[in-house]
């Protein structure tokens, strides 16, 4: 049954690419604004072979694995203490409830006024926006624990670093995990608009210049480098899950 799974998993994206170039063959779509898959993937090979795409993916992945730490280990600390306590809950509860809802990338020219247009904006706006989805699963996470296991926990006097690690945490990881795929296309989302708006380099900068200069099939290029990275991630969270929450692999 996983085979088969992973099978369709592995067809349906190509069938999807099949169909979109025989659209384009047959002109039932216009070629200067869907240009055909096999057009797109020359261009994504010119792009590689001249070292331009490499350049703008590793510039883009360095900056997101710096803000999804930054961002992601203080929001899983302080969702999983404002699941533990309610003074703590009380105290924070209303300031993320004030500021979640803003969009995270109407700040970043706040963002920019701080940090500047360089590395450490497009960091910032990443960690601030893993922040707010990490808090708000770890805190859920903890919530939803059979409240059992947390007095049996505190009836034996259990230390804190202890409770945290043995009961909050695992706990808290099945829903934790889910908040860390969902943060993981946020963090996506919002680099990609951070690198159009102060375009310098990156995947948002490559799909920029290509709109700029009408290089419409490096455009698309950009977009499929982006589906890529998310579905390789994607599994990547699915294998750690599997690893850190055994007990869903019959799920």
């Amino acid at each position: 049954m996983k085979a088969r799974e992973r099978l369709l998993s592995f067809l349906s994206p190509i069938a999807l690419l099949l169909i979109w170039e025989a659209l384009v063959r047959t002109a039932l779509l216009d070629e200067r604004f869907f240009p055909a898959p096999t057009t797109v993937m020359k261009a994504l090979g010119d792009l590689a072979a001249s070292g331009d795409l490499w350049i703008n993916v590793k510039a883009s992945l360095l900056r997101i694995v710096a803000g999804f730490i930054i961002g992601a280990v203080p929001g899983a600390v302080l969702g999983i203490a404002m699941g533990l306590n309610r003074w703590v809950r009380a105290v924070v509860n209303p300031l993320i409830s004030a500021t979640y809802p803003i969009p995270k990338t109407a700040i970043f020219p706040l963002i920019m006024l701080f940090f500047g247009l360089g590395e450490p904006s497009k960091i910032a706006l990443v960690a601030i926006s893993v922040f707010y989805v990490i808090l708000i699963n770890a805190m859920a996470g903890v919530m939803q624990i059979d409240p059992i296991y947390l007095d049996v926990g505190r009836n034996l006097k259990v230390g804190r670093l202890q409770f945290f690690r043995t009961i909050a945490l695992p706990g808290a990881l099945p829903v934790l995990m889910a908040g860390v795929k969902l943060a993981m296309g946020v963090a996506l989302i919002v680099l990609v608009m951070a690198e159009i708006v102060a375009p310098k380099s990156g995947i948002g900068f490559l799909i920029w210049r290509s709109w700029n200069t009408l290089v419409v099939e490096e455009m698309y290029a950009g977009l499929i480098v982006i589906s890529v990275i998310g579905l390789l991630t994607t599994w990547l969270l699915d294998e750690l899950e599997r690893l850190v929450v055994p007990w869903k692999r019959g799920l």
